[in-house]
């Protein structure tokens, strides 16, 4: 299903394709990008975690009928994802409990880093939440990674210093987004 689009890219569902689940393995079993994502916890080290983490991602979103997820972007000229946009409530300081802070969040494989990909599908999702009454969108990063760090000042955000009031507490570079009126 797809969820947003824009000229260049179609922000859909990850799904059980055989293209999907190698290119969901290919980013997520590489240190590179998982050691910003809770310092490399949920490595993947077999193609199988692939289709584990497609139907985990499901459940966990099912409830929320496409309002939060996390997706594949798509480049329309590339035929296969450059990696996955987020939007989904902030777990709290016990790192499960959703909280009622919303996050979004961007992980591309690093031969699709650097084309705009991540600001420019983060800010598709981010007004279509807007557009659906949320206030403001967070955006956390671990210390250190200046490419996400970027695009959260491209989407415009506000840097708020590190927090760790999510993620079981963890310091965070954290990023604030209000809706305009």
């Amino acid at each position: 299903m797809t969820i947003a689009s824009t000229d260049r890219l179609v922000i859909r569902d990850w799904t059980d394709s055989p293209d999907d689940l190698a290119r969901i393995y290919d980013i997520y079993s590489r240190d590179e990008v998982m050691r910003w994502l809770g310092g490399g916890a949920g490595l993947m080290t077999d193609p199988a975690q692939a289709q584990e983490r497609v139907r985990a991602w499901r459940d966990r979103y099912a409830p929320y009928a496409g309002r939060w997820g996390i997706w594949a972007i798509e480049p329309r000229a590339a035929g296969r994802a450059a990696g996955s946009v987020l939007l989904k409530p902030l777990p709290g300081k016990d790192g499960t409990t959703p909280t009622d802070d919303i996050e979004v969040g961007w992980h591309l494989h690093p031969d699709s880093q650097g084309h705009g990909y991540a600001t420019e599908a983060a800010r598709a999702v981010l007004d279509r939440e807007f557009a659906a009454g949320t206030r403001q969108v967070y955006a956390v990063v671990m210390a250190g990674n200046e490419p996400s760090m970027a695009v959260a000042r491209r989407l415009g955000m506000t840097h708020l210093g590190v927090r760790t009031d999510w993620y079981g507490g963890i310091e965070l570079e954290t990023f604030v987004l209000t809706a305009v009126d």
